[in-house]
């Protein structure tokens, strides 16, 4: 970035992913941020031009607060790389990896984080009969926010019937019970331990709309759980090849002890919204909103 006092960011929100109202949040919360750190931020609600609009507004930085297919798979990564302007969060290869968790849970048995059985099938094929003994999940490889989820529960006579809208191969995972944790991680530093308490499944609602969950920041968990969970997120992290803030959440059956901890997933780009986890570990911390998205910025780059 250039040493002028007022370095021109433009925030990338909105997009055509499912998670589009997400980002819209995310960008907004971070956009009005960045201006109290005396950023000129310039919202760009990303469409079919990106790449043109950005060439005309030619910023210093891209805060990427999109979410979801796209904006988090490496495309738009791709495009930014292609332009050679700065980029917040992860590069091509470590979004496009860990927005395929079957690829995700790859990098991770080979790093030892511990994760729970699944396998790709046909939706024809989930839809016929069970693929796998319940109580079991179903869920796209390669969206996110807990969008498209289908829970099998224990004794089912018979498989979900799949909405239309659902991608022809889906995940089926062992269902993993217990309680719902995550670890953010700056660069190479786990931040803390959050529990997250819901009356059901941590669903789309669950995440975003006010009171659909609450958190338990920091977790009424044993230390060798917290210490785990710590670790295995920095390793998924690195093992991803992620950069600047990503977030991984876990499961955890109490009953099994430390065997009970299961890595669900690695976000390259965790929400930013009034209700996000990341911003309430940060604050845990120490480090304000405006100080988070800061320290985003001025860690963005390029992969080339």
């Amino acid at each position: 970035m250039s040493s002028r006092t007022s370095p021109k960011v433009v925030v990338l929100l909105g997009g055509p992913s499912a998670e589009r109202e997400v980002s819209l949040s995310s960008g907004k919360e971070c956009a009005a941020a960045l201006r109290e750190k005396n950023y000129d931020v310039i919202e760009l609600d990303a469409g079919p031009d990106v790449a043109a609009r950005l060439s005309e507004i030619a910023p210093e930085v891209v805060f990427n607060a999109l979410h979801g297919r796209w904006g988090e798979d490496g495309c738009v990564q791709g495009i930014l790389e292609w332009l050679r302007i700065p980029y917040t969060h992860s590069g091509v290869l470590a979004s496009a990896l860990a927005m395929d968790k079957e690829r995700t849970k790859s990098v991770y048995r080979r790093a030892g984080v511990p994760v729970a059985e699944s396998h790709l099938f046909r939706r024809d094929e989930i839809a016929a009969s069970h693929v796998m003994t319940p109580p079991y999940v179903i869920k796209p490889n390669n969206e996110g926010s807990s969008v498209g989820i289908y829970i099998v529960p224990e004794g089912a006579n018979a498989p979900p019937v799949i909405a239309d809208t659902m991608p022809d191969m889906l995940m089926v995972e062992a269902y993993v019970p217990g309680r719902e944790l995550t670890v953010s991680v700056m660069r190479d530093h786990a931040l803390c331990v959050t529990e997250i308490v819901t009356d059901g499944w941590y669903d789309y609602h669950a995440k975003y709309a006010p009171g659909g969950s609450r958190h338990v920041l920091p977790a009424d968990v044993p230390s060798q759980i917290a210490e785990a969970c710590m670790t295995h997120a920095v390793t998924a992290h690195e093992a991803l090849g992620c950069r600047g803030v990503s977030r991984s959440d876990f499961r955890w059956d109490e009953a099994r002890g430390l065997d009970g901890l299961i890595t669900l997933e690695t976000n390259t780009q965790p929400g930013m919204t009034p209700t996000s986890l990341v911003p309430e570990q940060a604050q845990h911390m120490g480090i304000s909103f405006p100080e988070l998205c800061d320290w985003i910025v001025k860690d963005a780059s390029c992969d080339r």
